[in-house]
């Protein structure tokens, strides 16, 4: 805890006579709302740092399916909510955040006043269902907390959270028929089919507890609740929807519709009826659990054991304020709500995915125990090792640290026995390309935040590259490529396969493990046998040797990439700078090829099938909304006009994030695209993950100080910095001159200080 009162003092005024001033509040400039509109993919709803609940308002129902293809309107409800809607459906607990793909969407909750409908209408005629229109005017976002006005019910809805349990404070209008709907079908990435199997148990007036077991991205997820209500309702019923069963057995002897203590089925909506007085607020605890029913009762009575309201919330907002104190800037309004929004949206993912009692679901689905760490889930490792898990390598070495564990109790479990591609909820999803948490893996070990088995870890590395059947790794092996013929993202996948075995490379180095260093010291070199010298671009090549003759490098259909085209990944080497632009030529024609990708024009026609990129997250030809390209304006510092690199990060930074609804210029990807926001405005950024390297460029805060977990901090000064002095002059590091364009990961651990001087010339 000594960082927070180091945190404290650093941001407290002394004036002679005058009392001390507190420390700002960052939270204040916290905007979830930023990102919520067009390709954010963001929620708005309430959540604490890496909480395992994540509960907000869904804005529509739209179903994964149409006449039996993919729908594709369900891609703007990643997170459930999309700004530019009218109408509320209701609150559900479980979201990811700026993913690209969807699931959960779990336990929708809707009060209601009036006739009571158990369908949820639709956007055109909300009055059809349990749908409200509702407005932003009405609509509070923070945060840990969300409020908005129900124009259908005239009901406040407001939302809080701790780790494991929602809670819900609705304050109602007089009425005879008060109801709260808790929608077991509804879900995100929806289908009539993802819901395997729903359980409701009625224990008391007042309690109820359940299950949702669902087929969607995760295969095989249960998950186990626990609701209670702060005034007894005085009836409740159900109703199913299921498709006509086969077999039912001989439940018909009962009326399960009205009053009846239990339900099941694959479709059912349930209803809890109340009177209420004008102004009554009705709260709910909503409490979730990987394990069961009683690890939802626990954890709910361990962090929500009363009813105030107001005080969970407030706990809530001082973890948060807790996190955001490990990195304090000085900068304008606009600066710190991009920044510090940066800064929650970073610390959402990932989750937290165990009990109270440190109890979880794994992928073996064996209920097991994390054992001296905190278990997490939900790891887009094709986003996040780039600069989340490096960001935490800095500010939340402790927590990094448990969620490579986690990664470890995940290869340990894994009937595949490899290391997590793209996981949650105790899946392994196995969505895009590479096996990038190896690069997390390296990138702790390499920077001395190894409180584990590094060998094991190690070990666990090796066998994930080494895995021949998983996505052409054996034909890479052997070939040192992947063939067009045997896989349609077979470049980019050659290039990220070598970059992660240059991870594994450093890791094996820096535990003396020569045999495994010289192995994937040499597999790293493989970026170059996909590039063309005659066309100057990576492209697909066959089995034979030669290069696939029909190529077209500005595309991103059926090219041999995963969301990007080929002028942007042919870049992709952070690994080995220098070695890439000598294949591509050398320093002139290389800097040539980087200018370009910045200024030609990129017509809609390459990116209109790709959903992940769209005119929003582009400039020229460089693709910010995705992730391939982010250690792209930096390659500049191995050149001769690194001066560029700074150019181009501060002409990034303001067209890419706002502190508006549409703030952001794609997904953001668990955390991904706010932490590339975070390490460049503060002046230098990780190409390479599993270096203890980091990349100078051009810092956009007037200063900052990184309150370190070890007691330490480590100051940036900013001299001169404007929206016309982009241009580092001079860096002196704790005192002398910065004779290079890099910092070490021990500079900033070790504490001290680094000086930016900026000018409105480059040097």
């Amino acid at each position: 805890m000594k960082h927070l009162f180091t945190a404290f003092l650093l941001c407290t005024a002394f004036t002679a006579g005058a009392q001390t001033q507190p420390a700002e509040k960052l939270v204040q400039y916290v905007n979830p709302i930023i990102g919520t509109q067009r390709m954010g993919h963001t929620y708005p709803g309430a959540t604490v740092p890496f909480g395992m609940v994540q509960l907000s308002p869904e804005t529509d129902t739209a179903s994964y399916e149409l006449n039996g293809h993919y729908n594709p309107d369900v891609y703007k409800y990643c997170a459930g909510y999309q700004y530019d809607d009218k109408t509320i459906v209701g609150f559900s607990h479980t979201h990811f955040s700026g993913t690209g793909h969807s699931d959960l969407g779990d336990f929708l909750i809707m009060p209601t006043v009036g006739a009571l409908k158990l369908n949820p209408g639709t956007a055109d005629k909300p009055g059809s269902g349990y749908r409200s229109a509702f407005s932003h005017q009405n609509e509070v976002t923070e945060a840990n907390y969300y409020k908005v006005k129900l124009d259908a019910s005239n009901i406040i809805a407001e939302m809080t959270t701790t780790t494991r349990v929602g809670f819900h404070q609705y304050t109602f209008p007089k009425s005879d028929q008060s109801h709260i709907i808790l929608d077991l079908m509804a879900g995100i990435y929806n289908y009539p089919d993802k819901n395997v199997w729903t359980y409701l148990r009625v224990l008391n007036d007042s309690t109820v507890v359940g299950y949702r077991q669902t087929n969607g991205w995760a295969r095989t997820r249960t998950l186990y609740f626990a609701m209670s209500f702060s005034k007894p309702f005085y009836q409740h019923g159900y109703k199913k929807f299921d498709k006509r069963e086969v077999y039912g057995g001989f439940w018909g002897k009962f009326n399960q519709t009205k009053n009846f203590p239990e339900i099941a089925g694959r479709q059912i909506r349930s209803y809890f009826d109340f009177k209420t007085e004008e102004g009554e607020k009705i709260k709910i605890k909503f409490a979730i659990s990987p394990v069961s029913m009683n690890g939802a009762l626990n954890n709910m009575q361990t962090e929500l054991p009363g009813w105030d309201f107001d005080k969970v919330k407030n706990d809530g907002q001082q973890q948060w304020e807790q996190e955001l104190h490990k990195i304090v800037i000085q900068g304008s309004k606009e600066t710190k709500q991009n920044f510090y929004t940066s800064m929650y949206h970073a610390m959402i993912n990932p989750t937290i995915y165990m009990d109270a009692d440190s109890q979880y679901e794994g992928l073996d689905k064996n209920v097991h125990k994390a054992d001296g760490f905190t278990n997490y889930t939900t790891f887009s490792m094709w986003d996040t090792y780039r600069a989340l898990h490096p960001l935490f390598n800095i500010i939340e070495p402790k927590r990094n640290a448990d969620i490579v564990q986690s990664m470890m109790a995940h290869f340990d479990q894994s009937p595949e026995k490899m290391l997590p591609i793209w996981s949650n909820s105790g899946n392994e999803n196995w969505c895009m390309s590479g096996y990038h948490s190896v690069t997390v893996l390296a990138d702790a070990v390499v920077k001395g935040n190894a409180p584990f088995d590094a060998n094991k870890a190690l070990d666990a590395c090796v066998a994930t590259a080494r895995h021949r059947d998983y996505e052409g790794i054996g034909e890479y092996i052997d070939r040192g490529y992947i063939p067009d013929e045997k896989s349609g993202v077979s470049v980019s996948s050659t290039l990220e396969y070598a970059f992660d075995d240059w991870a594994i490379a450093q890791m094996a180095k820096k535990l003396n493990r020569n045999d495994i260093y010289e192995e994937f010291i040499k597999r790293s070199q493989n970026y170059k046998n996909v590039y063309d010298a005659k066309s100057g671009f990576m492209r697909p090549k066959l089995a034979d040797g030669t290069f696939r003759q029909k190529f077209d490098a500005l595309s991103t259909i059926n090219e041999g990439f995963i969301e990007g085209n080929s002028w942007n990944y042919t870049l992709f080497a952070p690994q080995d700078p220098e070695g890439l632009i000598k294949l591509m030529g050398g320093n002139k024609r290389f800097v040539g090829y980087l200018d370009s990708l910045f200024t030609m024009n990129l017509p809609d026609k390459y990116f209109a099938e790709t959903e992940d990129i769209t005119r929003d997250g582009i400039i020229g030809n460089y693709v910010h909304g995705n992730e391939p390209s982010h250690h792209v304006a930096y390659l500049y510092n191995w050149t001769d006009k690194p001066w560029k690199t700074q150019e181009r990060i501060r002409m990034i930074l303001p067209r890419m994030y706002k502190p508006t609804p549409d703030g952001l210029g794609g997904n953001d990807d668990t955390g991904q695209m706010s932490a590339w926001y975070i390490f460049s405005s503060l002046g230098f950024y990780p190409v390479a993950p599993g270096s203890d390297q980091y990349s100078t460029g051009s810092p956009a805060v007037n200063g900052a100080v990184i309150n370190l977990d070890n007691g330490k901090t480590f100051t940036i000064n900013v001299k001169n910095q404007s929206p016309k002095n982009v241009y580092v002059q001079k860096m002196v590091l704790n005192g002398k001159a910065l004779d290079k364009l890099f910092i070490s990961h021990a500079d900033i651990m070790n504490g001290g200080e680094i000086t930016f001087y900026m000018g409105s010339k480059h040097k």
